[in-house]
């Protein structure tokens, strides 16, 4: 069924092919990608339309010796398939099988670890520089998206690289033709020629002639970078002291071998355009890339159908308090760091266009937008992943909480996140939010206490943080009317003896069934900060044991913020933590990943009773 990709299973491998075998093995390659991710999930637009682009850096590169590292990574299941991994795809994203994104205990090939984005210049100009003080002739490749380049860490990567001598090609994937449209045989004409000898001997030449003469160089210089920038979009990035070429036809296997052949030739920092398509070669992927974004298994056949509506998830309960928060409000404002669909933010970007703002990959800015917007009369909503919200921790202490501005951080994907693994995984924020001044945490236990949660942070006049897990509640309808929940309040949902069980957030269902099994007590705590400290008190009075249970990493987590009450009020009651330990929890399905954890009833049981028998 596939002939010539059976036959790779090393870069190696594909550097010995002919050249005019490249494109049967790029079609091969992206009819068993299809195949493959209908079966696991998984990206699948973005991997289908970086077929040729993979094809050709490890036919035109020494992999695994030259390095590539790839900006985000989930377009990178093409790279691993060529590098020995294709057998590992059956288990994509799965515990124990191929990571969905490059890992550096992985392979070889996967130069530099990576999931968030507009990291890959920097690292890549790191490892270029290290080359450079090692004495080794090593070229090192950055692909960077056009979403990606919009986050200000890439600017400064490529501020940095433009003024230093070193060796490095950045290749810009533009998958959305945001940056310029223009493709087609005059500008891969212009590629070829700007990206060969005779164009870099000729100026290399010119500024020998002319540097004894730094008005006329200078005049030029000048001169080249006007007429590139007619027909190329390329005078920003030789600003930056880059050699920009493009942009190119990313799915021409003999433009990008040709071009990137000349590029490797050619000294100091490279800037090379390409423009792909996303889900390239598979008809239902091309006409709606984002759908096929990240999918779960689908027939190839008939595409993805539409599935039977079930329990809601959280980001849709948010996304409905959203726009009925806004009808009832007009200075909300909605924002989103480029993830609408994710976050829930389709509905109210088309209800109310006017106060919703996408500020791209952008997390920093798209914190102190909200700061700004605050500080003159609006209540910003800012809608962002546990993850991606860590990058702009800053902003979130210096712009937003010193100032007590009343900025809503609507956190998605708190706690673990199932096949996207680590780098995705939401295990941190209580920690490092509840440690900051002004701020008030909050942890949903169902659908209706989120939407409750989300309505009362809004009332508030300060910084505001729901946190709430990924994928589907409890089932417990979320009531229309809205109403405020009493600050720092908890609330106790079952009587028993001897131990309580102090729930957070999403661990409040498994510590119920517990406390059924236990004869325990189970208390929804609501509130991280402020903790209810006088029913803490109460618990540990009346209590043998007290259980904290979180879905964050344990250390300096909620079950912390409990012992640090007690400890203030001098109460002295043994108490035992629950919660995610401190290591990196790999890729897997959700609810397994808890139970490893000890964080269903089973472990809770488990951990209660072992305590007992100490």
């Amino acid at each position: 069924m596939y002939p010539l990709l059976d036959t790779i299973n090393a870069a190696s491998k594909l550097r010995a092919l002919e050249r005019k075998m490249l494109p049967q093995l790029a079609d091969e390659l992206r009819q068993f990608l299809v195949e493959s991710v209908s079966k696991t999930g998984g990206h699948l637009s973005s991997n289908l339309g970086t077929v040729e682009l993979t094809i050709a850096l490890h036919y035109v590169f020494n992999t695994p010796y030259d390095r590539l590292v790839w900006d985000v990574g989930h377009q990178t299941y093409a790279h691993k398939i060529l590098t020995g991994r294709r057998g590992g795809m059956s288990k994509l994203r799965m515990k124990g099988g191929v990571a969905g994104f490059p890992r550096r205990d992985e392979s070889e090939y996967d130069a530099f670890g990576t999931a968030h984005s507009s990291t890959s210049i920097s690292a890549a100009l790191g490892m270029a520089v290290a080359a450079q003080q090692e004495g080794e002739n090593r070229c090192v490749v950055a692909v960077i998206g056009d979403g990606a380049m919009s986050a200000g860490m890439a600017f400064e990567a490529l501020n940095n690289a433009g003024a230093m001598n070193t060796n490095l090609l950045v290749i810009l994937n533009d998958n959305d033709m945001s940056i310029s449209r223009p493709v087609g045989a005059l500008n891969n004409y212009l590629a070829r020629l700007m990206s060969g000898q005779f164009y870099a001997t000729a100026r290399r030449a010119g500024e020998k002639m002319l540097g004894v003469v730094p008005p006329m160089l200078e005049l030029a210089k000048r001169a080249e970078e006007h007429v590139k920038g007619m027909v190329t979009p390329s005078t920003l990035f030789e600003e930056f002291g880059f050699n920009y070429i493009g942009p190119i036809d990313g799915h021409d296997l003999d433009i990008l071998v040709t071009t990137l052949n000349n590029i490797k030739h050619l000294d100091g920092p490279q800037f090379l355009h390409i423009v792909t398509r996303k889900g390239a070669g598979y008809k239902a992927a091309e006409e709606d890339p984002i759908l096929y974004h990240g999918v779960t298994k689908f027939n190839p056949d008939a595409g993805i159908v539409p599935k039977a509506a079930g329990k809601p998830a959280y980001t849709q309960i948010f996304g409905d308090w959203l726009c009925d928060m806004a009808a009832l409000d007009q200075r909300l404002i909605g924002i989103t760091p480029a993830m609408r669909e994710g976050s829930g933010l389709v509905r109210f970007s088309q209800e109310y266009p006017e106060r919703y703002f996408d500020v791209g990959i952008a997390e920093q800015h798209a914190v102190t937008f909200a700061a700004g917007l605050a500080c003159d009369g609006m209540k910003p909503v800012v809608a962002i992943y546990s993850t991606f919200l860590q990058r702009a921790y800053d902003q979130l202490i210096h712009d937003v909480a010193i100032q007590n501005l009343p900025v809503v951080f609507a956190i998605d994907r708190a706690g673990l996140v199932g096949a996207d693994g680590p780098t995705h995984a939401g295990s941190f924020d209580l920690t490092y939010l509840r440690c900051i001044p002004n701020i008030t945490v909050m942890t949903p236990a169902d659908e209706n206490e989120c939407r409750q949660m989300l309505y009362t942070a809004f009332q508030m006049n300060t910084p505001t943080a729901v946190r709430y897990p990924r994928g589907a509640g409890t089932g417990v309808m979320a009531q229309k009317e809205m109403h405020m929940l009493p600050i720092g309040r908890g609330e106790i949902r079952r009587n028993g003896e001897k131990i309580a069980l102090l729930a957070f957030g999403s661990m409040l269902k498994p510590c119920l069934e517990a406390a059924e099994e236990l004869n325990a007590t189970a208390v929804n705590m609501r509130f991280v900060k402020p903790l209810d400290n006088d029913l803490v008190a109460s618990l540990a009075a009346n209590y043998e044991l007290l259980v904290t249970v979180e879905e964050n990493t344990i250390m300096g987590g909620a079950g912390s913020a409990v012992l640090e009450s007690l400890s203030i009020r001098g109460l002295t009651v043994p108490v035992l933590q629950l919660g995610l330990p401190d290591i990196f929890i790999d890729q897997g399905d959700s609810s397994q990943m808890l139970a490893d954890c000890g964080l269903d009833k089973a472990g809770i049981v488990r951990s209660v009773r072992a305590r007992f028998s100490e």
